[in-house]
């Protein structure tokens, strides 16, 4: 049976604990409403500019530009992956979510596949195997800014245009709500066409193109992958301190609990001394 003094430690250990999860729920709560703002504000244009270079992709000729083109059937260069995880800790299954999945899609692939990572959680895990990494970059989340997702996009784009990779896929946490976040799977490069139900449900007009296509695409179509990609990257951010709050509020409650049950017991030990100690003084005092 443990002390009264060990006791004592073990609650004052657990409330040191408790205040330190709750002053990060709280610091979490306030990055997520700052992320909340920002995906938001991003979410429409970015989805709107995919809807229309989708349609276009599936009117124009795909030689107009070598973002459009399918890769050669026969080249030999692997797909790019680029895995979205978060640089910390203590978010839950926020992490571990993502690189199940990513194993599970590097496992389930037709051909070979390079890895392009995001954030140190996805770094760190993938460091174990024995996976061809094309990209690392870590500790951006604490201030995420559009010139991260340039950095990345300028990397992709190069690699698929010189044919060093056949394809360019995104993987990330979908931000849904605060209790709720979704593993998704973007197709970046070739910029993907609409499916058949898409095209005959969408108005499709001609475009007119001033200046040329080719100089607008030039401009345009790499700035849509590093849109896609700062969406993702935002996506990410709010997922992460939704997942980070939720699992410091559920932590925080957990230490209620385990302070309440130690104090419990440690007033049953207290009570079971002082009555063991009257029994002693009454013993001895019938002794004498």
């Amino acid at each position: 049976m443990p002390s009264l003094i060990d006791l004592r430690r073990q609650i004052r250990a657990v409330t040191n604990t408790q205040q330190i999860t709750k002053a990060m729920k709280t610091v979490s709560s306030s990055k997520l409403r700052k992320a909340q703002e920002r995906i938001m504000g991003a979410r429409p244009f970015a989805r709107e500019m995919q809807r229309v270079l989708n349609g276009l992709a599936s009117r124009i000729d795909p030689t107009a530009h070598p973002l459009l083109s399918s890769p050669n059937p026969e080249s030999a260069a692997p797909a790019l992956l680029i895995v979205v995880t978060a640089d910390k800790g203590l978010c839950g299954g926020f992490n571990s979510a993502l690189l199940r999945k990513a194993s599970a899609y590097l496992r389930d692939a037709d051909g070979a596949v390079a890895l392009g990572l995001v954030g140190r959680k996805g770094r760190d895990f993938f460091r174990r195997y024995s996976f061809e990494v094309r990209y690392e970059d870590v500790n951006i989340f604490n201030d995420l800014r559009y010139a991260h997702a340039q950095a990345v996009a300028e990397i992709a784009v190069q690699q698929f245009i010189e044919g060093a990779v056949s394809g360019v896929h995104l993987m990330y946490n979908e931000f849904k709500s605060v209790i709720q976040a979704d593993v998704v799977v973007d197709q970046l490069l070739p910029i993907p066409k609409l499916i058949q139900s898409e095209v005959e449900s969408e108005m499709l007009a001609e475009y007119l193109f001033e200046p040329n296509p080719n100089q607008i695409f030039e401009k345009l179509l790499p700035r849509h992958v590093e849109i896609q990609i700062f969406r993702a990257l935002l996506e990410s951010s709010a997922a992460e301190h939704a997942a980070r709050m939720t699992a410091m509020d559920a932590a925080t409650r957990n230490a209620g609990d385990m302070i309440e049950s130690l104090t419990l017991y440690m007033n049953k030990v207290r009570q079971a001394k002082i009555t063991r100690e009257l029994i002693e003084v009454v013993s001895g005092a019938q002794a004498l």
